[in-house]
């Protein structure tokens, strides 16, 4: 079983139908869209609709009908079957995760993300508008601002109660507002909770469903073993650049380029893309910072080696004090300076600037 996930509108439902056409896998009875009360009705008896079927099994926006896992898991322990199961959800692995059966051994999960730079032609629109396929092909900036303001309101008031997560769309609202002021800054649950007048357990489980449903990042804290004082909180940053823009109400590049904050907006788009570049896992990507201001913005660590990053929107990075802190407390293999331009330079023996676009192997055509 593979299950490809991503946030609503990236483009799931389209690589499947495009990819089942080209290979001619199976007829339309072998698709389930559980957002189609037609398909809802045939799952009734999940394991009576599907025991006859052969080959591939599509069945999309699982996550609607969680208790599916359970004849799901049956299927695939079958002797001799002779099904293969392709599921698409709209919500994180750890949502999809929190069926009562265990998969284990018997899944395969793949995040499918909105667009990445190596896919698009053009690195400004990208960062402008985010990567949602509609909002990227858009004919003009105003049709794209439209569109994510309704994907917004989609959002807040029909798919989190299609997911079952207990929330109130208008506090919702309010808090994914408040949250673009922590954008690329240590988040502060106590503050948003006397600010929002909200309890600090809503105000936790409101970070946990835009988490869960792909629309903010938390980037943990990296402890290393050494004896200064180290940050504890996490970092939030917004998936999508476009996103932030539209609850910013950021809808032209002027107000983007005039805007306080330009900085931390195109430092979460680097990230972003720079962690998708890179295929790391959540459990992997960390910052790091001091009580004594040493930091770094991104620390990415697998396959043994501890990769560094900084981000800096500016023409000519330099070296700083707190880049060879953080090499030497660190022990990095590498620190890489990514900014908006496009002429690599060395820094150091193992400090190098690079352009965004260079990094993640994208070219202008």
């Amino acid at each position: 079983m593979v299950a490809l996930f991503g946030p609503r509108q990236c483009g799931k439902t389209t690589l499947a139908r495009k990819y089942i056409k080209e290979k001619g896998l199976f007829p339309s009875e072998n698709y389930f869209d559980l957002e189609d009360y037609a398909d809802i009705k045939r799952l009734s008896n999940p394991r009576l609709a599907l025991a006859k079927l052969k080959g591939l099994v599509v069945i999309d926006e699982v996550q609607r009908m969680p208790d599916l896992f359970m004849s799901l898991r049956v299927l695939v322990d079958e002797e001799e079957s002779d099904k293969q199961f392709l599921i698409l959800g709209s919500a994180s692995r750890e949502l999809l995760r929190q069926s009562p059966e265990s998969l284990t051994g018997r899944i395969i999960y793949l995040e499918l993300t909105p667009f990445m730079l190596s896919e698009v032609d053009s690195e400004q629109r990208l960062w402008e508008r985010g990567g949602f396929p509609l909002s990227y092909l858009a004919e003009d900036p105003e049709d794209s601002y439209i569109w994510r303001k309704s994907y917004i309101r989609n959002f807040l008031e029909y798919d989190i109660g299609a997911l079952d997560l207990k929330a109130d769309p208008l506090q919702l609202r309010r808090f994914w507002m408040m949250l673009t002021h922590y954008h690329g800054n240590i988040y502060n649950g106590m503050e948003v909770s006397r600010s929002l007048n909200m309890s600090y357990n809503k105000v936790r489980s409101y970070v946990d469903i835009l988490t869960s449903t792909l629309m903010i990042r938390q980037l943990q804290p990296w402890h290393a073993n050494i004896s200064k004082r180290q940050v504890k909180s996490y970092k939030i940053y917004f998936r999508d650049s476009g996103l932030f823009h539209t609850l910013l109400g950021i809808n032209k590049k002027a107000d983007l380029l005039t805007h306080a904050k330009l900085g931390a907006s195109w430092e979460g788009f680097a990230i972003e893309e720079v962690i998708r570049y890179h295929q790391a896992e959540p459990y992997e990507c960390y910052f790091w910072a001091t009580q004594s201001h040493a930091e770094l913005d991104l620390l990415i660590v697998r396959n043994g080696q501890k990769l560094g990053f900084e981000f800096k929107y500016t023409d000519a990075p330099s070296l700083t004090k707190s880049m060879k802190i953080a090499m030497e407390d660190l022990k990095l293999d590498s620190l890489t300076v990514i900014y908006p331009g496009s002429k690599p330079y060395a820094l150091d023996e193992k400090i190098k600037v690079e352009g965004l676009g260079a990094h993640v192997n994208y070219f202008k055509t």
